[in-house]
């Protein structure tokens, strides 16, 4: 009787006090006022807390811009799928500003090399016609076909450019634990710019001499076949692999890290190539092999599409071609983007290599100044050599 009677009023008196909280609420809503925690503190006495229990603690999102987890003195025993590996990983810390780089800049970029064969192909099939090498309709479509390689060769060169200074910048940045956003790396790359094309025009000059070199060889191997002289055309056949596979290659590797430099270091055109010629000291294997699968990789997917698109027209459909352009132009602009975080990375390792240290927070600023902002006076991006 006394238990009944005990639990009968225990229930009467709390739902008096839930009732009454329930008009509080409901105060607190219709009169829009705040409600004082107070009013709920005695529910505690029949409802106490268990304070073992521990309130769960949300995780900490990763910040997608924090810098970059490169431990420099651990780089230089990078392997190349280790290189690889580090490098894909880049464009997770900041997936939208790298989407954008690639949609604006590296997909016009690998369009073009691929689809320039399409309107060039129509126009070297009509000078392969029989029409007179003098005539009117031939020189109308030689002046066509220059004009428009001309203009390739420019669009080419300029979205290589820009697509090198967008990455190796907005690598850079997160190296730094700069702030990365494409609005930065567009905003920064007019002066980014200026110091690759300086670099490589040095470059086009050493390419020139190569290919000077390379035409006088190609002369004499035709002369030989012709002349029917095994003896030298076995002699020009080494000397233009040893050029192809081993100066072009080089001077390709050469030129992609000299490129970095002067995005990264406050030196450009001769003075950057001197530096990238230092820095590939120990790690030229690597850096040529690296350049020559990217190389090779490059060429299967052109003879790939010269086959199947350009050339395939009677093999082929209309939406096979399509399907498979568009398929090649998608695979090509992944290596484009992998193949320039490769080249920004690889700069780090050589840096490793050869013991030199990079001060954070002088390149830090040197970033800065390509956006406008304060630049200490002395600022040294390169610590002296451990």
């Amino acid at each position: 009787e006394f238990r009944r009677s005990f639990h009968q009023s225990l229930c009467r008196s709390v739902n008096f006090h839930l009732l009454g909280i329930h008009k509080t609420l409901i105060f607190s809503l219709r009169f829009r006022s705040k409600i004082d925690p107070s009013v709920f503190l005695h529910l505690f006495e029949f409802f106490p807390i268990n304070h073992s229990i521990k309130p769960r603690e949300k995780k900490k999102k990763k910040n997608s811009q924090e810098a970059m987890d490169l431990q420099p003195e651990e780089l230089q025993f990078l392997t190349i799928p280790q290189l690889l590996q580090e490098s894909i990983s880049i464009k997770k810390r900041s997936p939208r500003t790298f989407y954008l780089i690639t949609l604006s800049l590296i997909f016009p970029l690998s369009f073009a090399i691929l689809a320039h064969s399409l309107f060039t192909q129509p126009i070297l099939a009509k000078l392969d016609s029989s029409d007179p090498p003098n005539s009117d309709r031939s020189r109308h479509d030689w002046t066509v076909l220059l004009i428009f390689q001309f203009c390739y060769l420019i669009f080419l060169f300029a979205f290589s450019l820009l697509s090198t200074a967008a990455v190796v910048f907005t690598v850079a940045s997160l190296y730094t634990g700069k702030p990365v956003s494409f609005s930065s790396t567009i905003s920064a790359i007019p002066k980014v710019f200026k110091r690759l094309l300086f670099t490589f025009l040095w470059v086009a000059l050493l390419m020139f001499a190569y290919n000077a070199v390379f035409f006088v060889f190609l002369v004499i191997l035709l002369v030989a076949l012709d002349l029917n002289s095994v003896g030298l055309a076995v002699i020009a056949g080494i000397v233009i692999s040893v050029l192809y596979f081993g100066v072009h290659v080089y001077f390709t590797a050469l030129w992609h890290l000299g490129s970095v430099i002067s995005v990264l270091e406050p030196v450009y055109g001769i003075a950057a190539m001197r530096k990238a010629y230092e820095l590939l000291k120990g790690k030229a294997k690597m850096a040529m092999v690296l350049v020559f699968v990217y190389l090779l990789t490059c060429g299967l997917i052109g003879g790939a599409f010269g086959s199947v698109v350009v050339h395939g027209g009677g093999k082929f459909g209309t939406l096979t071609r399509t399907l498979v352009g568009g398929l090649l132009v998608g695979v090509l602009v992944m290596v484009n983007l992998v193949g320039l975080l490769v080249q920004s990375v690889f700069y780090y390792v050589c840096k490793s290599y050869h013991h030199q240290n990079i001060d954070k927070t002088a390149l830090y600023d040197h970033l800065g100044g390509y956006l406008g902002e304060y630049v200490p006076l002395k600022s040294n991006i390169q610590l002296e050599d451990i």
